[in-house]
């Protein structure tokens, strides 16, 4: 028998693809105990919504245009606590497990989850607990038991902030010099420094990391990889 409305855990989804979102909405009110109320495609409407609608539980992409689902998760933290924040990505990289988990979110799970992990995710954030996807736990533990007392990243200076911000507008070496004031040769100076905090290998992933730990806004412009 299925319980009534006013005693499911009401869920606002939040992905930016509208065929994911029906997908994991299918899979989620499968469940009789859960009902998802609203869905959004980008950061921004995520927290319009969760101000307006104050779910259980906030379930997130990490990626997502005007806000990550990061950014979103600190907005929870700090305008509406009593929400349950559920992270729900393909990314399991160490610096976005640590920026989400500093952001406050309550669980992270992969997409690789079953519905039933999935589920029942939701069912303990909703109670309270924490949520850690398995491989990512295992991540951590790793982390913990090395005793590497090193950020897993390492911030960036504020000329780096500077640099990659205009990287993420499609702005070549010599562009960002000009703009700065600097040599081209110093502006890949810099990006090589922030490719190594960011353990990243390209422009492109340099700046996806950096707009989902909150550190820049989204990219506007077309990556240009030098």
């Amino acid at each position: 028998m299925k319980p009534d409305s006013d005693t499911k855990i009401r869920v606002l989804l939040a992905d930016d693809h509208v065929i994911v979102r029906a997908g994991i909405r299918k899979v989620l009110e499968h469940a009789s105990d859960i009902q998802v109320i609203a869905e959004a495609g980008d950061g921004e409407a995520a927290q319009s919504l969760i101000q307006h609608h104050r779910p259980d539980v906030a379930v997130l992409d990490i990626q997502m245009p005007k806000a990550s689902g990061i950014e979103v998760t600190r907005w929870v933290r700090a305008n509406v606590k009593d929400v349950g924040v559920l992270v729900l990505t393909a990314y399991n990289d160490d610096p976005y497990v640590t920026a989400v988990l500093q952001a406050g979110a309550n669980g992270y799970v992969l997409k690789t989850a079953s519905p039933e992990e999935l589920i029942q995710a939701v069912r303990d954030v909703h109670e309270g607990k924490s949520v850690l996807d398995p491989s990512v736990a295992q991540k951590l533990m790793s982390i913990f038991f090395t005793g590497s007392k090193k950020p897993i990243v390492e911030p960036l200076t504020d000329r780096e902030l500077e640099v990659l911000s205009l990287a993420a507008k499609g702005y070549t070496n010599k562009a960002i010099g000009v703009q700065l004031g600097i040599s081209d040769r110093t502006v890949q100076g810099h990006l090589a420094h922030i490719f190594n905090k960011l353990q990243a290998g390209s422009r492109t992933e340099a700046v996806m990391r950096a707009v989902s730990l909150g550190w820049i806004s989204q990219r506007v412009g077309t990556i240009t990889e030098e």
